[in-house]
């Protein structure tokens, strides 16, 4: 018995020490890297300069043009994230402030992330490699519930996020494979002339009365002196329940509802989603109502 108690506490000690070593290596090669994505890119870097940012899910991402920005002589990024909650835009203007960015405007998209408080997993787990690392990052996910194991437990994250930061995506970044992320300054443009689905409901969707997420980034740019535009984005016509946008303006007056700009189906690649030209219609009324002052 006392020989089996022994091998068992040599086992868990080995473990712990591989863990912790693994944990060291993943770590050390995610620090180094600035290509491979939008979080990277701001973790890894200090007092950049901008007239706007964009934050938000694929509904910015896909719908802002910062080359029309630039025309304007406005140095613009989109950091808009396809799957991103606020959870996580939130975060990321927090890193923003953190590496002591200096923003002008900022433009969040909050239309149908309003409706939850919760994290975005697959973008989520893109900021653990630099948990410890970064007060911020800390901070943010120290109200979660799982915030101990992810913190505590040597390498539990790179084990429980595998897909996003395993592996394979350590491979990856310790030999520099490059992204598109950063190109078009951060936007995606939809250009597939074959649509997807051109139907949505949102009946069952509603804005909560407090999203927390929503109110730091308010917040943060209320502190920092920048200007906040936050807005609500285009959806194809053929969408049930589009008084949910009415909902929104009931809580949240501030937010300029932008739904009806666009509404020609030929404008769109999904129902949710614009394509190029539709995105472009869109930046340029945004530019016309707000920066051509």
């Amino acid at each position: 018995m006392k020989n089996f108690l022994l091998f068992t506490l040599k086992t868990v000690l080995l473990t712990l020490a591989i863990a912790v070593v693994l944990d060291f290596m993943y770590t050390a090669v995610y620090a180094q890297s600035n290509q491979r994505g939008k979080i990277d890119y701001i973790y890894n870097s200090q007092g950049r300069n901008y007239d706007v940012v964009v934050l938000g899910s694929s509904r910015a991402n896909n719908h802002i043009v910062p080359q029309l920005f630039e025309d304007k002589g406005l140095k613009t990024f989109n950091y808009g994230m396809s799957g991103a909650h606020l959870f996580e835009a939130d975060l990321l203007l927090k890193l923003m402030v953190e590496r002591k960015y200096k923003i002008k405007n900022v433009i969040v998209e909050v239309d149908l992330n309003l409706s939850n408080d919760q994290r975005a997993d697959g973008i989520a787990s893109r900021f653990l490699p630099y948990i410890h690392l970064s007060n911020t990052i800390k901070e943010h996910f120290s109200r979660e519930s799982d915030f101990n194991f992810l913190y505590y437990i040597p390498f539990y994250r790179y084990v429980e996020f595998d897909s996003q930061i395993g592996f394979r995506e350590l491979f990856k970044t310790a030999h520099k494979e490059r992204t598109n992320y950063f190109e078009n300054d951060g936007y995606h443009p939809l250009l597939s002339t074959k649509k997807g689905r051109m139907k949505n409901d949102l009946t069952h969707l509603k804005p909560l009365l407090h999203n927390k997420y929503y109110e730091e980034v308010k917040q943060i740019c209320k502190i920092n002196k920048i200007n906040l535009i936050a807005v609500m984005t285009p959806m194809c016509s053929n969408t049930k329940g589009m008084n949910y946008f009415e909902k929104v303006n009931k809580i949240y007056p501030e937010i300029h509802n932008y739904e009806n700009v666009v509404v020609e189906d030929r404008y769109f690649s999904s129902c949710g989603h614009m394509n190029d030209a539709g995105a472009r219609l869109f930046t340029a009324r945004i530019i016309k109502d707000f920066f051509n002052k």
